[in-house]
């Protein structure tokens, strides 16, 4: 079964596809996120995973596979680390969604390792439903950690923390999340993806990430727009948002050649 997108309006189907959330806490972010540490009953170490994305993934989000295949033991530590150390009710709303965002991308990762080589996640059978993803006695699919607890989180901004290994995809940026810097790095991946060459925005059309289509409900939130959300963050602002198109998404392998 190949990667697909999912809005939120399909919430009551995530259950069945694979998309429970198994219980797992995720706060809801209330009014402006502010980056801190000292809010919290848990302060998770992400060190293992920074340095490994220092190694291996380029400035663009290039991944450089074969070097984390090599570097294994250390990537599985990571991953094991995680699994020990699961979310609970306690932790702020900053650990969480830096835990979350992390064990998304080591996940995806993983699942690339696993499967390796390939062209494209696509060709994965069940990546986004098949529970493989370890948090404690908990074992959950790569789409409910997305749909079921990230997305939910209200905080729209992660849809361009996490990478789903493809071309089309936010970047997998060259360091870990932490809840210290959270906003600052939502703030970062939101913007850098808006004016990346993933967008053609102009003055008086647009061609867009197909993102935005799929998870418009996720930044229409109360009156406001597509467009008036990407000119918060879009160099270029757009004036004509009914000249609007998607770009076809190139789910080809995010690999550094």
């Amino acid at each position: 079964m190949a990667i697909f997108p999912i809005g939120l309006s399909s919430c009551a189907l995530f259950s069945a596809a694979g998309f429970s959330s198994k219980g797992l806490p995720h706060t809801n972010v209330k009014g402006e996120l502010i980056s801190t540490i000292s809010n919290t009953s848990t302060n998770i170490d992400h060190s293992t995973w920074h340095n490994l994305l220092q190694k291996y993934v380029d400035e663009k989000g290039m991944v450089n596979y074969k070097g984390f295949k090599n570097d294994r033991k250390a990537f599985d530590k990571y991953i094991k680390m995680l699994s020990e150390n699961r979310p609970d009710h306690t932790w702020s709303v900053q650990e969480q969604l830096s835990y979350y965002i992390n064990a998304y991308n080591a996940n995806t990762v993983k699942l690339v390792l696993d499967n390796y080589p390939l062209k494209s996640v696509q060709s994965i059978d069940g990546a986004t439903t098949k529970e493989f993803v370890s948090m404690g006695t908990k074992q959950i699919s790569l789409g409910a950690l997305e749909n079921s607890i990230l997305r939910r989180m209200n905080e729209p901004r992660v849809n361009f923390a996490i990478c789903k290994a493809a071309i089309s995809s936010p970047r997998l940026l060259n360091e870990a999340y932490t809840a210290d810097a959270i906003n600052e790095q939502l703030e970062y991946a939101t913007r850098s993806f808006i004016n990346s060459h993933k967008n053609i925005i102009k003055p008086e059309s647009a061609q867009l990430s197909r993102l935005f289509d799929w998870y418009s409900g996720d930044f229409t939130g109360g009156s406001i727009t597509i467009g008036e959300y990407i000119n918060r963050y879009s160099e270029v602002k757009m004036k004509n948002w009914n000249n609007i198109s998607f770009k076809e998404y190139n789910w080809n392998l995010n690999e550094k050649q």
